[in-house]
């Protein structure tokens, strides 16, 4: 590591523990999902409750459910992030959280073209971590990215590891 890298290393450290999180990725999809129940519920109170074609309360129990699923997907969606602590890593991606020690991840990865970090860990495989997505947020990303990889070089068995 150069000097640079280790004042880098050195002020990662220091920060701990951080959180990595596509913060505008979460505000966009609470905020529409929000929205979208909101529409939806009114939708649902404001239609006929008499006439040609009548609303029942199971119509507008309906929507509303579909607004709540809708939400409910919005918030998978918006779940993911990156913890760095002192004894090492949690990824929680849409559905799985893993629980990693510094020592199992050698590098990370964030690529042109890639939809979020890549953890190479020293079973072989690699992981994604969906926390760090350079989606709208590109600079923040790669920003982040640098950071998690000072960390593990700080803190794993990954001295000098490839570039981000």
């Amino acid at each position: 590591m150069t000097a640079t890298d280790d004042d880098r290393a050195l002020a990662a450290v220091a920060e701990l523990p951080l959180t990595f999180r596509p913060l505008v990725t979460r505000v966009v999809l609470l905020t529409m999902g929000t929205l979208l129940l909101a529409v939806l519920s009114a939708l649902a109170v404001l239609m006929p409750h008499d006439g040609a074609s009548p609303w029942t309360t199971g119509d507008r129990l309906t929507v509303v459910a579909v607004g709540l699923l809708a939400l409910a997907l919005l918030t998978l969606l918006s779940r993911p992030k990156v913890v760095a602590d002192a004894g090492g890593l949690t990824v929680v991606n849409l559905t799985v959280r893993r629980r990693l020690a510094w020592a199992e991840v050698l590098a990370v990865r964030l690529r042109p073209g890639d939809a979020w970090v890549h953890l190479d860990l020293a079973d072989g495989t690699t992981l994604a971590a969906m926390g760090i997505q350079p989606g709208i947020a590109r600079r923040q990303a790669i920003d982040d990215a640098r950071r998690l990889r000072a960390l593990v070089e700080a803190l794993g068995e990954a001295r000098g590891g490839r570039p981000v």
